[in-house]
């Protein structure tokens, strides 16, 4: 017959150790970490990063804006957004991709304008 004390023992699962403690402060990571958090800690990449990010989501939203107004202007510009969010590492790649796309579209947009009115502008309705 088992005790008590022995039956919580088997059932509990051990409790994690914590993880010794470096001796050097530069080799100390937080236990919450990850593997890309570490090797991206210098300040530079980080911000570049940031920056390129910010890009990212700019060139998305000049180029969804482009479809409706200043298509000759914004078009380029979320283009231009994209590419150099693409190639400084976005961890935003979709919205990068996604203001490419409008962006080409944009300028699809004005092309077709051109052609079918002879105008850059273009207006809903009669």
């Amino acid at each position: 017959m088992t005790t008590l004390s022995e039956a919580i023992r088997t059932t509990t699962p051990a409790k994690p150790t914590k993880p010794a403690r470096a001796t050097n402060p530069a080799q100390a990571t937080k236990p919450t970490q990850t593997a890309d958090a570490t090797q991206a800690a210098d300040p530079a990449t980080s911000r570049l990063r940031r920056h390129a990010d910010g890009m990212a989501v700019a060139s998305f939203i000049l180029g969804l804006l482009g479809t409706l107004v200043l298509n000759l202007l914004l078009g380029p510009c979320a283009l231009v957004l994209g590419t150099l969010a693409l190639t400084r590492g976005t961890t935003r790649r979709g919205r990068a991709l996604l203001g490419l796309t409008l962006g080409a579209a944009d300028l699809l947009i004005l092309a077709l304008l051109v052609t079918t009115d002879g105008t850059v502008s273009w207006h809903i309705g009669g």
